[in-house]
């Protein structure tokens, strides 16, 4: 675990910690100290911490023009236990939707495992976003079936070509658009 690094051919081009709009505004993550867990297994310091005990996250790129962030994921998403939902919704969501954010891109493919409680959050994200979307990248088929099972499917865009999109070969705004595509398409 402690060798999976947040996404970082971006950053060339975007860093959260030096986004003033970010919640990770001027956050210095080490790059050799390990402290974060998943597991009782260390992760690499580059991941971000939002106050979840089991997930964390790293903004990739934030777009507030056109209105969209990208959000690499790496963990389990605990919302029975630890109410994962709340500190992202509270804490990071609504940061970055007071900044006109309404689209978002979750990468979710290094998500292990996701516990459920109620939709309510993500209801509420749903219904904040407006015009906006929540898709649903390249997450685990186990996760995305627990989606499923709790209506998160209702609020959040996933299946089909978002659940193998090779998004590392695109840049920011190319995958943006390859998104939207696949998500207005499924809207219509």
């Amino acid at each position: 675990m402690q060798d999976i690094e947040p996404y970082y051919a971006w950053v060339d081009i975007y860093k959260a910690n030096e986004d003033e709009h970010s919640p990770f505004f001027e956050r210095v993550n080490s790059e050799f100290e390990y402290s974060n867990t998943v597991y009782n297994y260390y992760i690499h310091p580059q991941w971000d911490d939002f106050g979840s005990q089991t997930l964390y996250i790293k903004v990739l790129f934030a777009d507030y023009d056109l209105k969209y962030a990208i959000i690499e994921f790496i963990g389990e998403w605990n919302d029975a236990l630890n109410n994962d939902i709340m500190f992202l919704k509270r804490d990071i969501i609504e940061n970055m939707m007071s900044f006109g954010i309404n689209k978002f891109i979750l990468i979710g493919e290094n998500v292990l495992n996701f516990h459920a409680s109620d939709d309510c959050y993500y209801e509420e994200w749903f219904q904040e976003v407006d015009d906006g979307w929540i898709a649903a990248v390249n997450f685990r088929e186990h996760v995305l079936k627990e989606f499923e099972r709790n209506n998160i499917d209702y609020y959040l865009v996933f299946g089909g070509e978002l659940n193998d999109l090779t998004w590392r070969t695109f840049n920011p705004v190319q995958l943006f658009n390859k998104v939207e595509d696949i998500v207005r398409r499924r809207l219509t």
